[in-house]
């Protein structure tokens, strides 16, 4: 019989001890799987959908708001800011690219964002089917909009004021589908987009109808949401921030900067978690060398016969160690593979609930030094009761039986 053998033979007889050191270790070892999985996604996709864009320009209020709800359509927006401000900041010598977006809708709980065709051309859109917008009521579904919904190119649907679908719908004023994007695997993915003149229409159209007069000072008055911005120079870092938050109207915040504080909020939760996981994996490598040891004195005899058979102490040695080693990897792939498991789960309720999507697909190259870990603790666990097996007096041990 060799070690593999008589190390699994050993394990099955003692299953609570086997299940208990099994759980502890999996469950830590899932724990973390789990951060690294999600954590890893929604960091690599907010930097992509964060990508080319080094500033959000909006009404005043939390910075934080500003970029969760202008570049990743997570939060309500901040206000709404004069157009005639927007067009301004566009022609400032510092901006290479000004994006003004008008929020304020959705459809089926996806937001309806109003913007010009440089907008889904930044995220390197294509489309799928029909085309881009042209005239005002005219919109463009994301693919996973289009996948959850059902509609296609020729279809029409009123939108909703809100930001969660809650508000009245704007019957009076339809919006037709003209085109369907491709997966980008950004934020235009779960966005209905449209003209600034269609929000502005519908808009206008909700308050009732008017004289000439009013119409005219309405369309004077008109508004946006948010300016993405990408400066001309590095010059731009350093003076354009400060030029607009001096204006009482606008504020500035930084998507770097923002995003970076967001992380390391969420980072606190994190290792939280991965401090909870760590402990577990310790509780687990206790319960492999208490399981082993206890074992060991009940087996002082069996090790003993393997002796006058002709086994050596180095084989009683690696006897113990292998046993610890076996479940530390069988702890260690079953809790990858529950960490994966509960990804796929979260991914699922996540993009249910239209937020970032996790995939339990992924992975993360971490997860090689994690097994690696989890082995580290059985060997660690096994050590002490491999050697006391190493060492056992053959003699002593017979005459005792």
């Amino acid at each position: 019989m060799n070690l593999a053998s008589l190390s699994a033979s050993y394990l099955r007889a003692r299953p609570l001890h086997t299940a208990l050191s099994l759980i502890l270790l999996s469950l830590g070892v899932a724990t973390i799987v789990l951060l690294l999985l999600v954590v890893g996604q929604v960091e690599e996709r907010m930097n992509r959908d964060a990508r080319g864009i080094d500033l959000v320009v909006g009404a005043k209020g939390s910075p934080m708001q500003l970029i969760l709800s202008g570049i990743y359509h997570l939060d309500a927006p901040t206000g709404n800011v004069p157009l005639a401000s927007a067009q301004s900041l566009a022609t400032n010598r510092l901006v290479r690219k000004a994006i003004p977006l008008a929020l304020g809708d959705s459809w089926k709980s996806y937001r309806i964002v109003g913007a010009g065709h440089e907008y889904p051309s930044h995220y390197g859109a294509t489309m799928a089917t029909g085309r881009l917008w042209e005239k005002p009521m005219e919109a463009v579904l994301g693919a996973e909009v289009a996948a959850r919904t059902g509609i296609g190119v020729g279809a029409r649907f009123a939108g909703a004021h809100g930001i969660g679908g809650e508000g009245d719908e704007h019957k009076e004023a339809p919006y037709a589908v003209v085109g369907i994007l491709n997966e980008t695997g950004s934020v235009l993915d779960r966005l209905v987009l449209t003209g600034i003149d269609s929000v502005w229409h519908v808009h206008e159209e909700h308050q009732g109808p008017h004289d000439e007069a009013e119409r005219k000072a309405k369309e004077a008055d008109r508004e946006v949401t948010v300016v993405l911005v990408q400066y001309a120079s590095p010059l731009a870092a350093a003076t354009l921030p400060r030029q607009i938050n001096s204006k009482s109207e606008l504020q500035a915040a930084s998507p770097a900067n923002e995003t970076a504080r967001l992380f390391r909020i969420i980072g606190v939760g994190a290792e939280a978690l991965r401090a909870f996981a760590v402990v577990l994996m310790f509780a687990a490598g206790l319960s492999v060398f208490i399981a082993l040891y206890t074992a060991l004195e009940e087996r002082r005899y069996d090790l003993a016969v393997m002796r006058t058979l002709g086994a050596s102490p180095r084989r009683l040695f690696g006897l113990l160690l292998l046993e610890g080693l076996v479940l530390a990897l069988l702890g260690a792939l079953i809790g990858v593979a529950l960490g994966h498991l509960l990804a796929s789960l979260l991914g699922v309720w996540m993009q249910s609930q239209q937020q970032y999507p996790v995939t339990g697909l992924a992975w993360q190259p971490e997860e090689l030094w994690l097994v690696g870990a989890a082995l580290g603790v059985g060997f660690v666990a096994a050590l002490l009761p491999a050697w006391r097996a190493y060492r056992t007096d053959v003699s002593r041990t017979l005459a005792q039986a």
